[in-house]
């Protein structure tokens, strides 16, 4: 029998799927050169012979072929980027400064990593990211991107324009033959001229390309949210907004030069709200001159109007070197906690975390060698986790809850409606979970505007609309035009939740409803009947 075919019998055959279950098996199966054989290499063997009729499609090779399959567990595959080096309008006194780095990054970081590899070519980082997942067997049909880099608006217009255009074209050249990586070229200190014409023509191709964008998230400051800039964002086609919050204690910020007040938060998340985005806020326990009191504080208030973020990063702070909290550390004017401090402060955290928010990090991946003092452990979630086990706490984020590859049987499913109050709105977070297991197999966020918002809107198009912000099935990445079986994402879920989001804005005397899409889920909000305006897509109710 052939040795492949043979090796890839022997891998589904394994009923006890354990982490070092592949090693053992590739041991047995060297090459020449007594060396294993890479993820990659057998991802490309196995597609090949399937194409070639030797062996037919496995799920379960496939799953188990996969490197890292936690990447696409969330149902898309999520490509991060960093925009060039430049300038920030803030100066945070923790913040670091790098010159061959945008404002806060360092370059040792994986992310920044990568960036640098590719010179910060937008083209280059999309499109080798991407090649890479495939090669270790990832589906890269759905592709989030999420673009760092300090402060967005800061950053020219014409630059904006350009770097996002740039990501679309990378996805649009993308076809299942595509395996080889790219060149950067140099472009850290320059940029091609692009319009908002190109750019607008290259979004309407990546509505049907191989590798469709899902979602664009764009990292800014809550102090540069206006309303000239949420109409630009939306046009580029971002749909979630990070931005950070770090302290809700004005004394905090204040003292941390962070250069903004509570307020400015206040008002992005409005801003941000009433235009349907999503929001990924940043907080910063352990600031200079904040206490584990303000902390907590500041976590129980994240929770009421006019904020509760729909996804979450915590980033305890840590000291890194030459910077201004450096200074202060190495003068005794600045403590960190103690491990045991940090790790309790972020079990109540975690634990008060309501169900419709995603906590995705509590800790930022700085190596070790730059930090001074601080966390310095990269597995701080698994033993923050233990904590909260053992304080017999069940955590309920999203991030917890998700049924990730799970089957899913249909008569286990149940509807959830949580329902909460911001300034500028009533959101519903609809959500189908198991009875069995409260795993969460998908999700919709509608945002009901209030009366004084319903009818003079940020966007003209908007008014008189209630809005989907969000709309995610869980399970990894199917094909688009495939079928699965008891996937999540291929049991009507999604359709279901549109429903359910139609009939509460009708109940609630909403005329309209529309739908923050991304490009490339454009045309199944279509298929939803939803009709393009200019950039949304709505549906009359």
């Amino acid at each position: 029998m052939d040795k492949y075919i043979q090796l890839f019998k022997e891998i589904t055959s394994v009923k006890e799927w354990k982490d070092d279950s592949l090693n053992k098996i590739l041991r047995k199966y060297k090459k020449e050169d007594g060396t294993l054989y890479r993820n990659d290499y057998l991802v490309n063997k196995y597609r090949e012979y399937v194409s070639e009729g030797k062996i037919e499609k496995d799920k379960i090779l496939e799953k188990r072929l996969r490197l890292r399959p936690t990447r696409t567990d969330s149902g898309v595959v999520v490509v991060t980027l960093l925009t060039k080096p430049y300038g920030c309008p803030g100066n945070c006194i923790y913040c670091p400064t790098e010159p061959l780095m945008p404002k806060s990054y360092i370059a040792t970081e994986p992310g920044a990593q990568r960036a640098l590899d590719n010179l910060f070519d937008p083209y280059a980082q999309v499109y080798n990211r991407l090649i890479a997942l495939r090669n270790i067997g990832h589906n890269i049909e759905k592709v989030e991107i999420i673009i760092l880099g300090g402060t967005w608006s800061f950053y020219p217009l014409d630059y904006q324009i350009w770097f996002v255009d740039q990501c679309y074209k990378a996805l649009n050249s993308i076809d299942t033959n595509s395996k080889d990586y790219i060149k950067p070229r140099k472009i850290n200190s320059y940029y091609e001229e692009s319009s908002w014409e190109e750019l607008e023509k290259d979004q309407v191709i990546n509505e049907s390309a191989y590798c469709r964008n899902v979602g664009l998230v764009l990292e800014t400051r809550p102090d540069y949210i206006t309303e000239e800039n949420i109409i630009d964002m939306r046009r580029l086609g971002a749909t979630k907004i990070q931005i950070g919050i770090q302290s809700l204690d004005d004394e905090v910020l204040n003292a941390n030069k962070i250069g903004r007040s509570v307020k400015e938060v206040e008002n992005a998340f409005a801003l941000l709200r009433r235009a349907g985005f999503k929001i990924h806020g940043h907080v910063m326990p352990n600031l200079y001159k904040s206490t584990i009191e303000k902390d907590i504080a500041t976590y129980k208030k994240l929770w009421t109007d006019p904020f509760c973020p729909d996804e979450l990063k915590i980033y305890p702070t840590t000291v890194i070197r030459n910077t201004y909290l450096s200074y202060l550390y190495n003068r005794g004017m600045y403590k960190p906690y103690s491990a045991d401090e940090l790790v309790d402060i972020l079990a109540k955290c975690m634990e008060m975390t309501p169900r419709y928010c995603r906590l995705s990090r509590i800790i930022r991946d700085i190596p070790s060698g730059n930090i001074e003092a601080g966390n310095k452990k990269t597995n701080l979630r698994q033993i923050v986790e233990e904590r909260v086990k053992e304080n017999g706490v069940k955590l309920e984020d999203i991030r917890s809850r998700e049924i990730k590859e799970e089957n899913v049987n249909k008569e286990d499913i149940v509807l959830e409606d949580i329902a909460y109050d911001t300034t500028v709105s009533v959101e519903h977070f609809l959500s189908y979970k198991t009875k069995s297991t409260d795993k969460l197999c998908g999700f919709l966020r509608l945002s009901l505007p209030k009366e004084e918002y319903r009818k003079e809107s940020i966007i003209k198009e908007l008014d008189g609309c209630a809005i989907i912000r969000e709309v995610h099935v869980y399970g990894s990445v199917v094909g688009l035009e495939n079928d699965g079986d008891g996937e999540s994402q291929h049991i009507g879920l999604g359709k279901s939740l549109i429903k359910q989001a139609e009939k509460i804005s009708k109940d609630k005397d909403f005329s309209k409803l529309a739908v923050i899409s991304a490009i490339g889920t454009r045309k199944y909000y279509e298929s939803q009947s939803f009709v393009r305006d200019n950039l949304y897509l709505i549906k009359k109710l």
